[in-house]
């Protein structure tokens, strides 16, 4: 039976790393929202899901991924969940905890990343809060983005494992998590992500690692890949790229 993911069907944003966990392992899944409504699928199958007061245990938003009866919520969730099955993680239940722990780390920096074109208010138009924006913005290219990925850096050159993956000596979620957010940085900040990045070798080249995977070189040259845009998590604003 194939997964159904549900997430809005235009961007990228914390979908993304779902779609790069089953699309990695070569795992079946619909893509609900992205379907044709006659077949029972796109927005309103999604939206359902959120508004129906019969749902017994309901998504706070999207992603949420349905396994059968199961349904989970929240990215680093869904991806402790599909991991086991998909053999993105360990066995050892501290190897599991550990990558965990790394994906929540990663949700942090995404978060920080989207807050700095929405500072004040999701709500609000990013017109509505530029000045916010450029000084939040200002924050995160020189401190918090090298604090992270610094991080992420010494997490690598620490894996006694060897300095391939984040997590043991095998492809993990959170190696494929942490190109997805290179590759948003990168998009959304070019210079200031280009003045870390250099002094995060190790980083680096997991991102080229996991983007010469087979399933996932071809997943990034498919349709499926939506183009990052200005409506996601990761916003290309020239004037916070500081």
């Amino acid at each position: 039976m194939a997964y159904e993911l549900y997430y809005w069907p235009t961007i990228q944003g914390r979908g993304e790393f779902i779609r790069l966990a089953l699309e990695s392992a070569g795992a079946p899944y619909v893509d609900i929202a992205r379907g044709p409504q006659d077949d029972g699928q796109g927005v309103p199958a999604m939206t359902h899901f959120l508004e129906d007061k019969r749902v017994v245990h309901p998504p706070f938003a999207p992603p949420f991924l349905k396994d059968g009866a199961v349904m989970v919520g929240q990215t680093a969730a869904i991806l402790q969940y599909l991991a086991p099955e998909l053999k993105l993680v360990p066995r050892s239940e501290q190897a599991r905890i550990w990558t965990h722990q790394i994906q929540l780390t990663l949700c942090d920096i995404v978060a920080e990343a989207h807050d700095t074109h929405h500072p004040v208010g999701t709500g609000l138009y990013y017109e509505d809060q530029k000045a916010e924006a450029l000084r939040r913005a200002t924050e995160f290219c020189s401190a918090r983005m090298p604090k992270f990925l610094n991080w992420f850096e010494a997490v690598l050159a620490r894996n006694p494992a060897g300095q391939r993956h984040l997590v043991g000596g095998k492809l993990s979620y959170a190696d494929l998590s942490l190109f997805q957010v290179v590759e948003g940085l990168r998009y959304a900040f070019p210079k200031a992500s280009a003045r870390v990045l250099a002094k995060t070798p190790h980083v680096v080249k997991l991102r080229d690692r996991v983007a010469s995977l087979p399933r996932v070189a071809a997943y990034l040259r498919s349709e499926r890949r939506i183009p990052f845009n200005e409506d996601g998590i990761f916003r290309c604003y020239p004037e916070l790229d500081v």
